[in-house]
C-alpha cells in the first residue's frame, strides 16, 4: 500500500496576533472547525502569526482547537503587522487566502463557507466582510464611557457565545471603516479574501507602512485590490468580524487623539502613494452573498432608510427618497382636483400605516384615473394588505370611515351612505 498523499487545503486564513492572550484564543475558536459551518476541517487551514508577543502566544491555545492550525512566531518583530501578514501569505497553501490583520476579531460561523464561494464568483473577486465593534458604541467612545474587558465578557455571556455566533450582531456597533457598509463605500475589510494570484499581483501588504498597528496598510491593500482592472467587490451580507477591546494601537486609541493619529497615517500614505487616502472608486456595484440574520437585517434596513449623513455621498435610495411614502422621487400632483384630493387621502393613510384603507382608496382612484401613477405605486407596496375579507376587525370602523370620505369627495352619495 502506498503512502497516503495529504491533500492541500483550498482555503488559507492568515491571522496576526500581538499581546492579546484574552482575545486571540476566542478569535481562533471562532475560526475552528467546531464553530465554522458548511466547511470541513481538512478544507482549510489557519496560519497564526505571532508578531513578537511578550510573552509568546501559547501553543497550547491552538492545540486544543479542532482544525488545521499552524503557529509562526516573528521575533524580533517590527511594530507593524505588514511583515507578519506577508510571512503568512508565503506560508499559505490554499488557492484562496484570507487575511485578518487583527487577531482580536471574532467572526461569524459562515465566514469561511461564504468567503470561499465569493472568491469563485469572478476571476478577480475581492471578498470583504464588514467590521463591527463589540459593545453598543464606537469602541473608543465606549471605553471613554467605562467599557472594559469585564463588561465585554458579560455581553458575550449574555448571548451564550459561542453557541450561536450570529448573535454577535445583537451586541455590536459598526466600526468607522464600515459605517452603513452594505450600501455605502467601505475603507477596508478586516477579513479580506482573494485568490492567491491576486495577492501575488498586489505583492501582499506594503511593508513601508511601518507604524504600530500598520496605519493605513490594511486600507491600502483593500484599495489597491479593488482598483485592479476587472476587480469585483463581493460583500458578505450576514458574515462579519467583531472587534474585542484589547488596547489596540488604532481601534482603542483615545477619542481625542484619533484625528492627529489619522493625520499622521495619511501623511505616511501620501509619502508612499503620492496622494491622500480615499475609499476605492468601484467600477461596478458590489455583489452581495449570504444571508441576513435578524439583528443584522435591522441594521441593514436602517442603513437604507436612515443612512449616516456623510457630506458628498448620495444616500442609498437617492437624494429625494421620502421615507414616509417610500417614494424615490416626488410624484406629480394630479391635474383633476378631485383625483388630487383622493391621492392625498391615500397618502395620508399610508403615512399613518393604515394600509388597508390606503389600498382601497388607491383602487378607487385607479378605476377613475387609470393613467395616474401615484396610486398604482402605492398599491405596488401595500396592495397585498387588503384581502377579500377586508381589514381585521380592529381596523374595520376606520376603514369604512375613510372609504366614506373618499366617496364624499367623489360625490357618490349612495356609496357614501353605505359606508357610514
Amino acid at each position: 500500500m502506498g503512502d497516503r498523499v495529504e491533500q492541500a487545503p483550498n482555503l488559507s486564513v492568515v491571522v496576526v496576533v500581538y499581546n492579546m492572550p484574552r482575545e486571540a484564543p476566542r478569535t481562533l475558536l471562532s475560526l475552528s472547525a467546531a464553530y465554522q459551518r458548511h466547511i470541513d476541517a481538512d478544507e482549510y487551514e489557519v496560519i497564526v502569526v505571532d508578531n513578537g508577543s511578550n510573552p509568546p502566544f501559547d501553543q497550547r491555545e491552538i492545540d486544543r482547537l479542532s482544525g488545521n492550525f499552524r503557529l509562526i512566531r516573528i521575533d524580533p518583530a517590527p511594530p507593524s503587522p505588514a511583515l507578519a501578514i506577508n510571512r503568512g501569505l508565503a506560508e499559505a497553501r490554499g488557492e484562496i487566502i484570507g487575511v485578518m490583520i487583527d487577531g482580536a476579531r471574532l467572526v461569524t460561523p459562515g465566514l469561511l463557507h461564504f468567503a470561499r464561494h465569493g472568491a469563485c464568483l469572478y476571476d478577480r473577486a475581492i471578498v470583504a466582510t464588514l467590521g463591527w465593534y463589540l459593545g453598543y458604541d464606537r469602541q473608543a467612545w465606549a471605553i471613554k464611557g467605562g467599557y472594559a474587558p469585564a463588561r465585554e465578557d458579560e455581553l458575550l455571556n449574555a448571548i451564550d457565545w459561542p453557541n450561536d455566533g450570529y448573535r454577535l450582531f445583537e451586541i455590536a456597533t459598526m466600526d468607522e471603516s464600515s459605517c452603513d457598509g452594505w450600501l455605502a463605500p467601505i475603507g477596508e475589510a478586516n477579513a479580506l479574501f482573494m485568490r492567491r494570484e491576486l495577492w501575488k499581483i498586489l505583492g501582499g501588504m506594503d511593508e513601508r507602512f511601518d507604524v504600530p498597528g500598520g496605519g493605513l496598510a490594511n486600507g491600502d491593500a483593500f484599495r489597491r485590490a479593488a482598483d485592479l482592472p476587472g476587480a469585483e467587490l463581493v460583500i458578505l451580507l450576514g458574515e462579519a468580524t467583531f472587534h474585542q477591546i484589547h488596547g489596540g494601537a488604532a481601534t482603542n486609541a483615545p477619542v481625542e487623539s484619533f484625528p492627529d493619529m489619522l493625520a499622521r497615517w495619511n501623511k505616511q500614505y501620501q509619502a508612499i502613494r503620492g496622494c491622500s487616502f480615499d475609499y476605492p472608486d468601484l467600477k461596478n456595484p458590489p455583489t452581495y452573498l449570504g444571508t441576513l440574520p435578524r439583528p443584522a437585517l435591522a441594521r441593514f434596513v436602517r442603513a437604507a432608510i436612515d443612512p449616516v449623513n456623510v457630506s458628498g455621498r448620495e444616500p442609498p435610495l437617492g437624494p429625494h427618497f421620502d421615507r414616509e411614502l417610500w417614494s424615490l422621487r416626488p410624484a406629480a400632483q394630479p391635474a383633476d382636483p378631485t383625483i388630487a384630493a383622493l391621492v392625498d387621502l391615500a397618502r395620508n393613510e399610508f403615512r399613518a400605516h393604515q394600509y388597508e384603507s390606503a389600498a382601497a382608496v388607491s383602487r378607487l382612484v385607479r378605476e377613475r384615473a387609470p393613467d395616474e401613477l401615484e396610486p398604482q405605486r402605492l398599491l405596488s407596496l401595500i396592495g397585498s394588505w387588503l384581502s377579500l375579507n377586508g381589514p381585521p376587525p380592529e381596523r374595520r370602523a376606520h376603514y369604512h370611515s375613510v372609504l366614506g370620505e373618499a366617496y364624499r369627495l367623489l360625490g357618490e352619495r349612495a356609496a357614501l351612505a353605505s359606508k357610514y
